[in-house]
């Protein structure tokens, strides 16, 4: 179990999408309305096909992907339900020390901090 120690270091929420997704546009306003209840979060849409150089070798196979990080530490990567309340309780496990993401969740992260997301 990871316990994030660096309380100064942000913590992202990321949503690997696609625009042509009907599952993803959808999913949007509630992701919109979670990120809006954690304003001390930073929340990013990405659209895997926009951004397909940034994510490299990674294929998303299942809508919505949600990577979710503390500073540089993967906490979660994988699918995830379109669920506002699903991911509220996500969040909030994650925030209490759960979770560590597979190998390949690190690189991805730091090829979307590199060119993608804003600092």
């Amino acid at each position: 179990m990871h316990r994030p120690d660096d309380s100064t270091a942000p913590w992202r929420v990321i949503c690997l999408c696609a625009a042509w997704c009907g599952v993803c546009r959808d999913w949007r306003a509630a992701f919109d309305d979670v990120a809006a209840a954690h304003p001390q979060w930073r929340f990013a849409w990405v659209d895997v096909e926009d951004e397909a150089q940034a994510l490299g070798e990674v294929d998303v196979e299942t809508f919505p992907t949600l990577l979710v990080a503390h500073g540089e530490q993967p906490l979660f990567y994988g699918p995830m339900a379109p669920s506002a309340a699903q991911l509220q309780r996500l969040l909030a496990s994650l925030r209490e020390g759960g979770g560590a993401a597979p190998g390949p969740a690190a690189a991805l992260l730091q090829r979307l901090l590199a060119g993608v997301l804003p600092a």
